[in-house]
């Protein structure tokens, strides 16, 4: 036992041999970035540095990160030059980088790229393409890992929100090999059961690696072609995966999804009590103004002396009666007094009232002579009289 030593001392020996091999002391490596940090207390900057087959830590320190004169991001390929060492602490070997060139983009945020544009082209994200959730959902299919935080929020949260809705749970691995074939075949048998309202498929947040079963090809197309609303809930809210685009909706969170798959139980049990109290009000106001109008009613002459509205109404209309033949008569003799008005000023105005008075009218082939220098020697007149004509002749 005394030839054992301790963890920080053999941490120290193995961190001693690395810095002092040359070859470690200087180096450029190339691959992606990924899980990038920004640790903005310090400056400093973690990541992860990898390729199909490896993956190494890595820090870059603000004195070095502040020279880097471009936005760094994950899935971005870089050149770094540093050394390696060992920290201490946790006994992880790590990459120190001192610069950092960029690359390209990585070969993870290309295949992304080339799988969401080819999908996009087919119109496997088109808007009209999305159907509305359900608004009350009675059976709910969950697609995620049995394990970890997720499912236990979205458990949780759609049992608080809506204690009657039922939820199918369906454990499939969510990263690894087994993970796109799994959830295919869950997918499968969830569109096999005709009392599934809606799907929610996702899993907590971690790296691109973790996230990258749900940029499948084959799962995007097997989301597109459910027969039921899928809410796809992958990573937190900064992370945007295949799935996201081609579901029906995306979750920032699965906690997220739980809050859009069912309405607030409780905020839609007070709605309707505030609904219920306000159409009691309503009914109770209506019941009153309907009851003061019955009394009113009930309470009024004509249903209580019936006999005498009937008599008063007769009295008036009598007295309307008589009034009705009042007038017509006034009316007939004011008409028969303008009549004889009229009929007088016609009289006084007619030729036989002239000729009544001595006068006679002369005519000539049967029109009336107004001058003596119409006529001439030996023409025939006409002279009318009241009672009659005589025939003459100008001598």
């Amino acid at each position: 036992m005394d030839s054992a030593i301790t963890v920080k001392q053999l941490n120290f020996y193995v961190k001693s041999l690395l810095e002092g091999d040359s070859r470690l002391s200087s180096l450029k490596v190339t691959g992606e970035i990924s899980n990038f940090t920004n640790h903005y207390a310090s400056g400093h900057w973690y990541f992860t540095l990898k390729d199909n087959d490896a993956a190494i830590r890595c820090v870059m320190f603000k004195s070095f990160a502040a020279r880097v004169g471009f936005a760094v991001k994950n899935g971005m390929q870089v050149v770094l030059k540093g050394r390696i060492s060992l920290y201490e602490k946790d006994g992880q070997y790590q990459f120190y980088a001192e610069q950092m060139s960029a690359y390209g983009i990585g070969d993870i945020a290309a295949d992304f790229n080339k799988i969401k544009e080819k999908l996009l082209a087919e119109g496997l994200f088109d808007s009209e393409n999305k159907r509305p959730l359900p608004l009350y959902p009675k059976k709910i299919a969950v697609i995620t890992s049995p394990t970890g935080a997720a499912v236990q929020d979205i458990i949780n949260i759609l049992g608080r929100r809506n204690p009657l809705c039922e939820v199918v749970m369906c454990p499939v691995s969510v990263q690894g090999e087994l993970a796109v074939p799994e959830m295919i075949e869950t997918l499968d048998r969830v569109y096999s059961l005709s009392e599934i309202d809606l799907i929610i498929i996702g899993r907590g947040g971690g790296s691109v690696e973790d996230l990258w079963a749900f940029n499948s090809e084959e799962l995007a197309r097997k989301i597109y072609e459910s027969p039921i609303p899928v809410i796809s809930a992958v990573g937190h809210e900064t992370d945007f995966t295949i799935c996201d685009f081609v579901a029906d909706c995306r979750a920032p969170t699965p906690s997220a999804a739980a809050e859009l798959a069912v309405p607030d139980f409780s905020s839609l049990k007070n709605t309707l009590i505030n609904y219920n109290t306000k159409m009691i009000s309503s009914l109770k106001n209506k019941y009153n103004l309907d009851s003061s109008r019955f009394s009113a009613l009930a309470s009024s002459s004509v249903l209580n002396n019936p006999e005498n509205m009937i008599f008063t109404k007769m009295e008036q209309l009598d007295k309307l009666s008589d009034r009705i033949v009042s007038l017509q008569k006034q009316i007939l003799t004011n008409k028969m007094a303008m009549f004889e008005k009229k009929l007088a000023a016609l009289d006084a105005l007619s030729p036989l009232k002239l000729l009544s008075s001595g006068y006679s009218v002369v005519e000539m082939n049967g029109k009336p002579i107004v001058s003596s220098n119409s006529l001439k020697t030996d023409d025939y007149i006409d002279i009318i009289f009241s009672d009659g004509k005589v025939q003459g002749r100008i001598i």
